[in-house]
């Protein structure tokens, strides 16, 4: 079966990263955004990082321009912004497309070991939901900053909604953590 290991993709500087490198690890997929109300994300999954990274947890931002143009900088623009306005420490990647024909293989693979996120959507999401590209399942990412949790062995434990807070997360990371 497939894993999260079975992937590769490009760091914000360039370099291509195996993400087999990550297998024992616990991982927090996160599709972010420079430019979002949820951007201040940054600061919690920063957090995160710093709690639990000696622990075995590994957070991964994968920029995305797709939902009302909130990240349009180029890679270098990404990485200073995070680094000048949230310290953020933990691996950025290239922005990719997270939906449609184009997503990143990482993200098409995500959304379709787990097409539902925890909650319900806010109400405000719900124009966009309705325009917003499917994959072959009718999956789709419903904003900026949507979390998936990976267990060691590369399989996708949950998906959290954009709304749901990086601290909200730290229970379901120690569990993970713990196995």
């Amino acid at each position: 079966m497939t894993s999260l290991h079975d992937f590769s993709a490009a760091r914000i500087d360039g370099t291509d990263q195996d993400l087999s490198d990550y297998a024992g690890k616990v991982v927090l997929v996160v599709n972010t955004a420079s430019q979002c109300g949820l951007t201040p994300h940054y600061a919690g999954l920063q957090a995160l990082h710093e709690k639990y990274a000696d622990q075995g947890l590994a957070v991964l931002g994968f920029p995305c321009n797709q939902f009302g143009a909130q990240e349009p900088g180029a890679e270098d623009e990404i990485a200073q912004f995070c680094e000048t306005n949230y310290a953020v420490t933990f691996p950025m990647f290239a922005k990719v497309d997270v939906n449609g024909p184009d997503s990143h293989p990482v993200f098409a693979w995500l959304r379709s070991e787990r097409a539902e996120g925890k909650g319900t959507p806010p109400e405000r999401f719900a124009a966009h939901l309705a325009n917003q590209p499917r994959g072959e399942n009718g999956d789709w990412l419903e904003w900026n900053f949507t979390k998936f949790l990976v267990g060691k062995d590369g399989r996708v434990i949950d998906r959290y909604l954009p709304t749901e807070t990086p601290e909200s997360l730290a229970g379901d990371i120690e569990a993970a953590l713990a196995e």
